[in-house]
């Protein structure tokens, strides 16, 4: 049996759909959906979708939990380069502590399900995931922060 989720701004369309799919295969409709895969789901238009539940989670991962919150992502003058990365056996170290692949991971995550508007930080944060330096993970830290 498999779980799959019907969105429209049609109900008619909607409910043509619920009335045909019973017919032709087992089902059992459970309702309106309020949360799936770590997405909350409001059902009036003025909210949406919400993923606070899954970035909480991150910022608890991530030991951040109690962090400030800042109003925006990342300014301009932030710049990223491949000098950046780490230049001896102790910065190396302290960058494989980080776990910065899993941070911008979790940071795609939630640019992909509901926050396209850290595309363009998330995208560059993730090209440096083999060599990322301090500089790349307070970034990092900083979009957190702002999620």
């Amino acid at each position: 049996m498999y779980d799959f989720l019907l969105t429209t701004n049609d109900l008619g369309l909607l409910h043509e759909t619920k009335k045909f799919l019973p017919s032709n295969y087992e089902m059992k409709d459970t309702g309106e959906t309020s949360y799936v895969i770590g997405i909350e789901i409001f059902q009036n238009k003025s909210q949406g979708l919400c993923q606070k539940s899954h970035i909480n989670k991150v910022l608890e991962r991530f030991r951040m939990e109690y962090c400030s919150a800042i109003p925006i992502s990342i300014q301009k003058r932030y710049k990223f380069s491949l000098t950046q990365y780490p230049k001896n056996h102790l910065e190396w170290k302290q960058m494989e502590a980080i776990l910065y692949a899993s941070v911008v991971g979790s940071i795609m995550y939630a640019q992909i399900c509901t926050r396209p508007n850290i595309s363009f930080i998330a995208g560059m944060l993730g090209r440096y995931q083999i060599n990322s330096g301090m500089e790349h993970r307070k970034n990092a830290k900083k979009v957190l922060r702002y999620l």
